[in-house]
């Protein structure tokens, strides 16, 4: 099970830390304000009332064996940097940033951050998704049961052809579209033969999805 640190609990922090938990992820959730600490604890698998900026209290939660931070505290420029520089120095493997606009975001990358989101560009579910399944080159909400899905072809697919996969009726999705060295195929054939690099757009329903993601 993936570990993740989500510290500022706005509507965008809220909502990222509750979309990981509901994919199984362990959650820290941490704001300085009580209120929104209390809001969301029922949430997540722990809930704080803790400033990001302190690194010595960031150290008593164990916050270095966390495999990833979220960094939403995006109106503040400078607790968002200073929270940046912690999780860093404190060897957090990948650290995620919210950001307000495109200085905040350069600001931050100089910083080393490995994402910058800007949330007027990216939603919160899209990116509790990409990070709580790495393999998920993208994804698209199309109603709160259904999506798009760009993979890369599971190992084990490779080398048969469509009618041989079947996925429709053993998945219960579609393959829409391939992605080939750089050439797309859309509605591919029934003998179209998967091999190495293939990338899969997949449209199927939000159980089904997660099905393919585990192959």
């Amino acid at each position: 099970m993936k570990s993740y640190v989500v510290i500022g609990l706005g509507r965008f922090g809220k909502e990222v830390a509750r979309q990981l938990h509901s994919m199984g992820c362990e959650v820290l959730a941490m704001d300085i304000k009580s209120e929104l600490v209390q809001e969301i604890a029922n949430d997540v698998t722990h809930a704080v009332v803790s400033d990001g900026q302190d690194k010595e209290v960031l150290k008593a939660l164990g916050i270095r064996e966390f495999d990833c931070a979220i960094i939403a505290i995006g109106d503040n420029l400078a607790s968002s940097v200073l929270a940046t520089m912690n999780m860093k120095e404190l060897g957090v493997p990948y650290v995620v940033c919210k950001a307000h606009d495109d200085t905040h975001r350069r600001v931050l990358e100089k910083l080393g951050a490995d994402r910058v989101v800007i949330p007027e560009q990216e939603n919160a579910a899209r990116l509790a998704r990409s990070l709580s399944t790495p393999n998920v080159l993208d994804y698209i909400e199309l109603s709160e049961d259904y999506g798009i899905l760009e993979i890369p072809a599971p190992d084990s697919w490779q080398g048969s052809t469509l009618v041989e996969l079947n996925v429709r009726a053993k998945l219960g999705v579609n393959i829409i579209a391939i992605r080939r060295e750089g050439k797309v195929l859309v509605s591919p054939a029934a003998d179209f033969r998967m091999s190495s690099g293939d990338i899969l757009v997949v449209l199927g329903d939000s159980r089904a999805l997660e099905a393919v993601q585990r192959l």
